[in-house]
C-alpha cells in the first residue's frame, strides 16, 4: 500500500503544464491533510468541535469514499472497491455511525488505500486520452473529463483540510499548511 508521507518535501517546479499542475496540487493539499490527521490516537481522531458533527475520523473516511468515487468507480468505470462492502454507503448517515467504530490505523490504512486506487486510475486515464478522458458520472448524468473529477477533488480537499485545520489546532496546537515548518 503506497503511504502518502507528509514529512517529506514536495518535488515541484514553478512551471509545469496542465496536468502536472492539478497533480501536483492535489498531491500538495493530500500531504497537508494527511499532516493535519497523522500521529493521533483513535480518541483524538474522534474530537470535533461544537455544534459541528465533523471530526477527523469522519474526515478521513469520507475523503477516502470520494477518491474512491471520483477515480476509480467514476473515470475508471471500476466500481466501488471491497472496502465499502463492510459501510453500507447506501445507508443514510452511514458514515456518521461507522466512523466512531473504526481505529486510527484503520482510518489511515483506508484513505491512503483509496489514495494509491485514485493514482492508479489517473494514471491509466492520462495513458488513454490525457485530461480529455471522459467518463460518465453517474450523479450528474453527464459525461465529464478526468480534468473536471481532479479539479472536483481539489476542491473538496480544499475544504475539508479547512476543517482539519480547525479541529486539528483544538486537538493539539498543530497550526500551518506544510509539515517542513
Amino acid at each position: 500500500m503506497t503511504t502518502t508521507d507528509a514529512t517529506q518535501p514536495l518535488e515541484m517546479t514553478p512551471v509545469m503544464d496542465e496536468t502536472g499542475t492539478l497533480l501536483s496540487t492535489l498531491d500538495r493539499i493530500r500531504r497537508t491533510f494527511a499532516w493535519k490527521c497523522g500521529g493521533l490516537t483513535d480518541e483524538q481522531l474522534r474530537q470535533r468541535l461544537e455544534p459541528s458533527k465533523i471530526t477527523l475520523g469522519w474526515l478521513l473516511k469520507h475523503l477516502a469514499l470520494c477518491e474512491d468515487h471520483y477515480f476509480t468507480a467514476v473515470l475508471a468505470d471500476k466500481g466501488y472497491p471491497d472496502v465499502w462492502a463492510r459501510y453500507g454507503p447506501d445507508d443514510e448517515g452511514w458514515d456518521w455511525k461507522t466512523e466512531a467504530e473504526d481505529t486510527a490505523d484503520g482510518l489511515m490504512e483506508l484513505w491512503e488505500g483509496a489514495v494509491a486506487r485514485s493514482r492508479r486510475s489517473i494514471a491509466e486515464a492520462i495513458a488513454k486520452d490525457g485530461m480529455d478522458t471522459l467518463s460518465t458520472n453517474p450523479e450528474w448524468h453527464v459525461e465529464s473529463n478526468a480534468r473536471r473529477y481532479v479539479a472536483d477533488m481539489i476542491e473538496e480537499y480544499a475544504r475539508h483540510t479547512g476543517h482539519a485545520d480547525l479541529i486539528r489546532e483544538s486537538i493539539d496546537g498543530l497550526v500551518g499548511e506544510d509539515p517542513r515548518g
